[in-house]
């Protein structure tokens, strides 16, 4: 898989007039195939990625503040969406949360274009640095917005930091998706880890 072949319309940045939104697809699109030609992302200035989709600069700076910005719209495009929360439960919408990473790492998996760009990304620190503000950050957010609801509604027990129970849920399928790329990432695993860690973080009722 390409990183322009996962590109789809409604990937696209919802920045500028819904007239427009064409346009900032042609000029992530015209960096996605800058990147799968191997120019690094350290070359990719903001005149070349103008002069290659055919527009001036000041079209770029309109819709995104620097290269960092555009940047992390063209991973996100690669990316798998972030989830609709079914809201049925803390434990589906974990799941929910968890299933994204397993996407995102087989989509990783197989680009080895976008496994290239996540390593470029992290040896620059205002590229980082904008993807983790973001990206990261908001997911992080939302987790720890779901385990807190999840203690309120007596899911969870209450004594636990929610952030460090995140970090135990999402790390086994971070584990598996970056530091062991021969690990499997079977249907199913993102309800086997949730489960497995939520059974025993459960609040105990009194006999």
């Amino acid at each position: 898989m390409s990183l322009a072949d996962s590109r789809t319309a409604s990937d696209a940045p919802v920045r500028g007039r819904p007239r427009s939104e064409a346009l900032e697809r042609t000029i992530v699109e015209c960096v996605m195939k800058l990147l799968e030609d191997g120019v690094p992302l350290a070359e990719l200035s903001v005149e070349r990625i103008a002069r290659t989709a055919g527009v001036g600069k000041a079209t770029i700076y309109r819709r995104w503040s620097g290269k960092e910005e555009l940047f992390v719209d063209v991973v996100r495009a690669a990316e798998p969406p972030d989830p609709e929360l079914p809201g049925t439960s803390m434990r589906d919408d974990l799941v929910a949360l968890c299933e994204q990473l397993r996407r995102r790492g087989l989509v990783s998996r197989s680009s080895a274009i976008l496994h290239n760009v996540y390593a470029q990304m992290k040896s620059s620190p205002k590229i980082w640095a904008a993807y983790h503000a973001t990206v990261v950050e908001p997911r992080r957010r939302l987790q720890a917005e779901v385990l807190r609801r999840g203690q309120r509604d007596g899911e969870l027990r209450t004594d636990i930091d929610v952030d460090v129970l995140g970090d135990i849920i999402v790390g086994p399928m971070l584990v598996r998706a970056v530091m062991r790329p021969d690990a499997e990432l079977p249907e199913g695993l993102s309800e086997q880890i949730v489960d497995a860690v939520l059974e025993g973080l459960r609040p105990v009722k009194s006999p």
